[in-house]
């Protein structure tokens, strides 16, 4: 019979594409993954990576095997919270940190699926950025989860007692000015907006640090318009036409008019959505409601990079 612990452990494999940073991912040691994957190739009969020094390529079983397995997980999580909820006959209490564009644009949309409203969960919000609701999450603390993004690897601290689930990745979009007469969806090269005003986050902030890295690597040193750390606050200035910008998807889900998104093939850049929580919260309901949150991801992207402004 097949472990969903093992099954579990897959997909990150998949998604990380070695056991190491799986392991990392998952609080294990390597060699604890490289175990469970033994087991699960002895349980299925089929070989399921091809193993070198620092990777673990999936084989197409794996890959038929990874897509089965999220389906076959979720009804697990589903039909153990629904026991749950039928033995306690109560809501669970779920207090959520939360950062404010999740807040705003997935959240939501999640609290008005009758999904939502069979899960027996009852939400008791703390919404702010991640520094913040980490602090939270500590040993006594207001908090049981917390919804936090990560910028490449800096900035971000946890206690190794937490666990971490990987949710979602937010891509960053590069967008103009409509004013300034470039056609929406145009795929344009970093030296074409080296000259062109930018609206930056402050410096010194971590996602400054990672998005200053990332332009000096395709030698693009911005002319600075403005400082500004709020997505909403920047979408509207680039709308009026004050600058280009770098925003997440997230935060564009309800963007305003006057703004072009391009494809620039040089500035990949997205933030990792990973949800933290104590052993308390470790629960099916828990698990499904993350599970929920991470097919809102998703299905509410604003599609793929060449996809132009409404």
């Amino acid at each position: 019979m097949v472990n969903p612990t093992h099954l579990r452990t897959l997909l990150e494999v998949i998604r990380h594409g070695s056991f190491s940073a799986a392991a990392t991912s998952l609080g294990y040691t390597a060699s604890a993954v490289s175990q469970q994957m033994s087991a699960l190739e002895r349980d299925t009969g089929a070989t399921l990576f091809t193993r070198a020094a620092r990777s673990a390529v999936p084989t197409d079983a794996a890959l038929a095997l990874s897509r089965h397995a999220a389906k076959v997980l979720t009804d697990i999580d589903a039909l153990l919270a629904s026991t749950a909820r039928a033995h306690s006959g109560t809501t669970r209490e779920l207090r959520l940190g939360i950062f404010p564009s999740l807040a705003t644009f997935a959240l939501p949309r999640l609290l008005r699926q009758p999904e939502w409203q069979r899960l027996g969960i009852t939400l008791r919000l703390f919404v702010g950025e991640p520094a913040h609701t980490i602090q939270g999450l500590r040993t006594g603390g207001e908090l049981d989860l917390a919804l936090v993004y990560q910028v490449g690897q800096a900035g971000l601290a946890w206690p190794s007692t937490l666990s971490r689930e990987w949710i979602g990745d937010d891509d960053f979009r590069v967008i103009l000015p409509a004013s300034w007469g470039i056609r929406s969806g145009s795929r344009v090269s970093a030296d074409q907006l080296a000259d062109m005003p930018w609206i930056m986050h402050h410096p010194g902030t971590a996602d400054a640090t990672v998005i200053e890295r990332l332009f000096a690597s395709c030698n693009l040193h911005p002319r600075i318009s403005a400082y500004c750390d709020d997505f909403n606050a920047s979408l509207e200035l680039t709308s009026a036409g004050l600058g280009a910008a770098l925003v997440p998807e997230l935060a564009m889900v309800n963007r305003p008019e006057g703004i072009v998104v391009l494809d620039v093939p040089e500035i990949r850049l997205a933030r990792s959505i990973f949800a933290l929580r104590t052993g308390d919260a470790d629960d099916a309901r828990v698990r499904l409601f993350m599970g929920q949150l991470a097919d809102i991801l998703r299905s509410h992207s604003i599609g793929p990079r060449h996809t132009a402004a409404q």
